[in-house]
């Protein structure tokens, strides 16, 4: 990987919080995937993105446990206290550790919600292995050829300054790592420009946005975030990301759930809309008013009640 950690760096034991949920090491796809779980029941699995790790779900997992269903967060594969190989951080691969997750966890199927990153991996699950996959639901994220197409040349250029970060920061070699190793600004930065005016600022917000970036500064989490990044933008030119785009025209038959706010400057609402073209199976979109990209926590009443009301209903 290149590089150590930084002088007084954490390591993976700041993300195993206290709490109602137990947490546990699983193996799947041949790595150590760390989850925290609670409550009996039909599996929901949940999936957390960038930056940020399994607690980003805490409300929801005590919330639908209370509904009666089995609650998992995991930390993806390089974060918070998974296995960090030095390799495996594209879709593909990312995708059959989520897959192979519902069979290591003893279920034959489960509801998968996943946000940014995590919804990207919940897209591609349900269109490779979809097996596995009872329903979605998707917070925050557009599928993978919706985006793809906003970010091709030719297309407008809103979502490409929207994903800056991605195409730019990430390409260069180290930049990210620094950013997000040496310290919590660049954090705070992504936090403030992307998050809805209603958790922004709150007490709540500057400790959550604090656990966040003390997580990724776990090493090397900033490398394992940046590499899938990497993955993202350069396997569009190459044989593994044409096979990759090919497997995601299958249409996806679960039925999909797509929450979004209609402040998310990360992923916009314009991109993520065109999402339901790709579901063949019943597809319902709702745009969440005053909230940014990070809707589970934003608002998580408002998400945990969809989730709730989704799950019951299939």
């Amino acid at each position: 990987m290149g590089f150590g950690p930084l002088p007084g760096a954490p390591d993976s034991s700041v993300v195993l919080l206290d709490g109602p949920w137990t947490h546990r090491t699983v193996r799947a796809n041949g790595i150590a995937l760390h989850v925290a779980e609670i409550g009996s029941g039909p599996l929901v699995l949940l999936l957390h993105g960038f930056p940020q790790f399994w607690w980003g779900w805490h409300q929801q997992l005590t919330d639908l446990a209370d509904a009666g269903y089995r609650a998992v967060a995991v930390d993806l594969r390089g974060y918070g206290a998974s296995d960090k190989p030095p390799r495996g951080y594209d879709s593909p691969t990312l995708g059959a550790d989520v897959a192979a997750l519902v069979t290591s966890l003893g279920e034959s199927s489960a509801t998968i919600v996943g946000t940014d990153v995590g919804g990207t991996l919940a897209w591609t699950v349900a269109a490779r292995a979809p097996h596995v996959v009872r329903s979605v639901v998707i917070v925050g994220a557009a599928h993978p050829l919706r985006m793809r197409e906003e970010l091709r040349p030719g297309a407008g250029p809103a979502q490409r300054h929207a994903s800056s970060y991605a195409l730019r920061t990430f390409q260069v070699p180290r930049r990210a790592e620094n950013l997000l190793s040496r310290d919590s600004s660049w954090v705070r930065e992504l936090y403030d420009r992307w998050t809805g005016p209603r958790w922004r600022g709150t007490p709540r917000y500057v400790a959550d946005v604090e656990r966040y970036a003390q997580a990724m500064r776990i090493h090397p989490v900033s490398y394992c975030a940046a590499e899938h990044f990497r993955w993202e933008l350069r396997s569009v030119f190459r044989s593994d990301g044409r096979a990759y785009a090919r497997s995601l025209r299958a249409p996806i038959s679960a039925p999909v759930l797509h929450l979004h706010g209609d402040f998310d400057t990360c992923v916009l609402p314009s991109t993520a809309q065109g999402s339901g073209r790709y579901v063949s199976g019943e597809y319902e979109w709702r745009l969440l008013d005053g909230v940014g990209h990070f809707a589970h926590n934003e608002v998580p009443d408002v998400v945990s009640g969809e989730l709730v009301r989704w799950v019951k209903t299939h």
